[in-house]
């Protein structure tokens, strides 16, 4: 893992966003503590593609609400 200072990473954010987008972490330090850790992200999921829709027997989730909402009054 690499580590930069704050102003080490703002002078040359490219150069470290260029390591991090290549799999590389980046530690950042202010006044020498640790304060962030830089990462890749992760692949993006397309598990809501695949999810069925949210279906209710017989009410509406939008009157489900309604109902919730006016008995905690």
């Amino acid at each position: 893992m690499k580590t930069v200072t704050f102003s080490g990473l703002r002078n040359n954010a490219k150069k470290f966003f260029d390591a991090v987008e290549k799999g590389e972490q980046i530690e950042v330090y202010r006044h020498g503590k640790p304060i962030a850790i830089i990462s890749p992200a992760r692949a993006a999921s397309n598990r809501w593609q695949n999810a069925s829709p949210l279906s209710l027997n017989g009410v509406s989730l939008s009157q489900i609400i309604v109902a919730s909402r006016k008995e905690s009054k």
